[in-house]
């Protein structure tokens, strides 16, 4: 772990590979500040003036905020989270913490949100780890080469087109063209072959996630998928 001060702005930071912690003095760490304006999840402090870049900040009604944009007079932050309450004029304080997200196994098998909480109805999920949204990406030695094959299940694609264990793949085409279907029935294939399967689903309708979600949990192996 690494730790550095800052004499400019009095503030201590220790970093690891996995987390990020700052203290600032006691005037600055907490301080209640005000917004000028809000719009499209998107809001813009003036009076932050020690907040870091990817730091959360956390408004008077509870929605977390991540700091990116630093201007000489103000900070734009992006909303994690609707922000229906959150009016021009309300208050927010700094945490002193960066962006950072809770790890656990206890996620296998569980459908949650892009805030990491659960939605589907099965109770909260307990983890004491996180680890930063920007962490380090492991260096191509340190990576384990491509070894073993992956199959999809559909014939047509597994003759014609050879797919590694742990390679990327980009599936494209039109709308309604069955991308999805592909994804689905590749997670569907890979029952007790030892493969941790994670769906993400970006722009698509809650009903139709919704069909999806039915599909996979009558897998076997249901507790090996992440949503």
């Amino acid at each position: 772990m690494a730790c550095y001060r800052s004499v400019k702005t009095k503030m201590a930071c220790c970093r690891s590979e996995t987390k990020m912690v700052c203290c600032r003095s006691e005037k600055t760490m907490g301080a209640r500040l005000k917004i000028g304006q809000d719009s499209d999840g998107t809001a813009r402090i003036y009076g932050l003036d020690e907040v870091m870049a990817g730091e959360l900040v956390e408004f008077e009604e509870g929605t977390i905020g991540i700091a990116l944009n630093m201007e000489s007079n103000n900070v734009g932050v992006v909303l994690m989270g609707d922000g229906l309450m959150i009016q021009e004029g309300s208050s927010v304080k700094a945490t002193g913490r960066i962006a950072q997200i809770l790890v656990s196994a206890a996620f296998s098998g569980r459908v949650i949100n892009a805030l990491v909480k659960p939605i589907d109805g099965r109770g909260e999920i307990s983890s004491s780890e996180s680890r930063l949204i920007e962490s380090p990406a492991l260096g191509i030695i340190s990576r384990r080469s491509v070894y073993e094959s992956l199959q999809t299940g559909l014939i047509d694609i597994d003759s014609m087109i050879l797919i590694g264990r742990g390679q990327r793949e980009l599936i494209i085409g039109d709308r309604q063209t069955g991308k999805a279907a592909v994804a689905t029935y590749t997670i569907l294939n890979q029952q007790g072959q030892n493969v941790i399967c994670v769906y993400v689903a970006i722009g698509q309708k809650a009903s139709s996630a919704a069909q999806v979600v039915t599909a996979l949990q009558k897998v076997e192996q249901w507790n090996t998928l992440l949503w």
